[in-house]
């Protein structure tokens, strides 16, 4: 693989400066871009829950750190984060009003990854690479200008209609060409033990409020249920039916918060039967009852991813 530039120190403040203007309210809001969001947080948010769709997200300022398991990371102005994944994971935030975090994430798909790797006639690929769900690495030089222009397009609604799926495809092809190219390709490997447990997440996010048993999910992923299991906790740290779990819990927060349901509503919403259950739930993946979470978040106008 290529050895390449690291960051300039020229980049970051233009990055800043974009994403300053971009970014607005606390949390995740949305750009005029599909599949684009900024993020900003202007505090200090201890250890919590989060859930992110398949992304690649850059920073331009603050840090947040995350873990799933055992397996703990940083993305902060020098790193990039890939998450090839549907996965909940527990992230760390440090920002302050003088400095807040300022982000930027951009959604990836299978087929943008599989149309683009048909074109790449020397795609790097590694025989010993083991892909990873969630992984973060060196900002290189390179990809910074990638996501620069991307910002500067989204600055203008024609430009980014016009422009802005080019500028997502670059920085996508600039990722399959770096050192995390590897969970990217993997996601458009259908047949890979990988791409069979990615295809299994996007059905459990999809379809979170349905019932879902073990057997039915591991024919799905065309495994036997003790190689399913195995396969889906190596990928997820997490059992199937605790991601289940954990999959309807957030998005019973984000209904309480961003559509003001109240607790039975939102668990019934998303296919708990008993609202008692969903509270004790709740209460021990968020640390406070649903609705003193809900309450708190609006408070601080966070909007969730």
């Amino acid at each position: 693989m290529a050895v390449t530039k690291s960051t300039s120190a020229s980049t970051k403040p233009t990055m800043v400066s974009l994403l300053g203007a971009l970014a607005k309210g606390e949390g995740f809001s949305q750009s005029i871009l599909p599949g684009v969001k900024f993020m900003r947080s202007t505090r200090y948010i201890a250890p919590s829950p989060i859930a992110y769709e398949p992304s690649i997200v850059i920073v331009a300022q603050g840090r947040k750190s995350g873990r799933l398991g055992e397996k703990t990371f940083t993305y902060d102005a020098n790193h990039y984060l890939v998450l090839a994944m549907h996965l909940p994971f527990e992230c760390e935030t440090f920002g302050t009003p003088e400095n807040p975090v300022l982000g930027v994430s951009i959604g990836v798909t299978p087929a943008l990854v599989a149309e683009l790797l048909v074109q790449i006639e020397k795609s790097p690929t590694d025989p010993l690479a083991r892909p990873q769900a969630i992984e973060a690495a060196a900002l290189d030089a390179s990809l910074a200008a990638a996501a620069i222009r991307l910002m500067e397009t989204l600055q203008n609604a024609d430009d980014a209609r016009i422009l802005g799926s080019q500028c997502v495809r670059e920085i996508t092809y600039r990722v399959l060409r770096g050192p995390l190219g590897a969970n990217l390709r993997a996601l458009a490997a259908p047949h890979s033990h990988f791409g069979q447990i990615s295809r299994v997440l996007t059905r459990i996010h999809t379809d979170y409020a349905q019932t879902h048993d073990m057997e039915t999910l591991a024919r799905e992923a065309g495994m036997s249920v003790s190689t399913f299991h195995a396969h889906f906790k190596t990928v997820t740290s997490s059992s199937p039916l605790q991601y289940l779990k954990t999959i309807r819990l957030h998005k019973a927060r984000m209904l309480m918060v961003h559509d003001g349901m109240n607790a039975a509503g939102a668990a019934l919403r998303v296919g708990y039967e008993s609202a008692s259950q969903f509270s004790r739930e709740f209460k021990r993946h968020f640390g406070d009852a649903p609705a003193a979470v809900a309450q708190a978040l609006r408070q601080n106008l966070v909007r969730l991813a």
